[in-house]
């Protein structure tokens, strides 16, 4: 099993397709064998993706052919993509096919749910807050204040000079 994987956000990610689709037991096996059993056909999480935005995936093949499951979760990839999902966000086909990497299939289950969540209210709270606008307001004074300051970054030049410096392309000198 994953090293990474989490019960807990497990639990969350499930809780919350329990929610959005309102038919569905997820939510009582977070166990990473178990979660991948119930979503390696991918039908439940086309369904999901169809829920948040109608059409993502236009056919949703129930047959238990491994290539057709695969297509499945490809196209939940796909509609994903499409719903604003970062791609680096997203799982590999094999991760949830495979059962190889379940805490990244549930990254991308959290990362829909939070997307959503201007959309769609599912009571669950999965997934971080979403931060809201800080908007600053400066003065011209305060900006003209702020030319004259230097910032960390570039450092002070106080006591420099290059003596002892050698010129470029000469050797180093090591001296006893």
């Amino acid at each position: 099993m994953d090293s990474k994987y989490s019960v807990q956000n497990a639990s969350k990610a499930a809780k919350w397709i329990d929610a959005l689709l309102k038919d569905t037991t997820i939510a009582s096996s977070p166990e990473a064998g178990e979660l991948h059993e119930k979503l390696k056909d991918g039908t439940v999480l086309c369904r999901v993706i169809n829920t948040l935005k109608p059409g993502s995936v236009k056919k949703v093949n129930t047959s238990k052919m491994a290539f057709k499951m695969m297509e499945n979760i490809g196209n939940f990839l796909v509609g994903c993509t499409k719903y604003g999902i970062s791609t680096t966000d997203l799982f590999q086909t094999v991760d949830l096919y495979e059962n190889q990497n379940m805490s990244q299939v549930v990254q991308t289950i959290l990362a829909l749910a939070n997307a959503s969540k201007e959309q769609v209210d599912t009571g669950v709270d999965a997934g971080v807050k979403v931060s809201a606008g800080n908007k600053r307001e400066f003065t011209d004074e305060q900006l003209k204040e702020g030319q004259n300051v230097i910032g960390l970054q570039m450092g002070t030049n106080k006591m420099a000079s290059q003596s002892g410096m050698t010129g470029y392309g000469t050797g180093r000198q090591i001296i006893n």
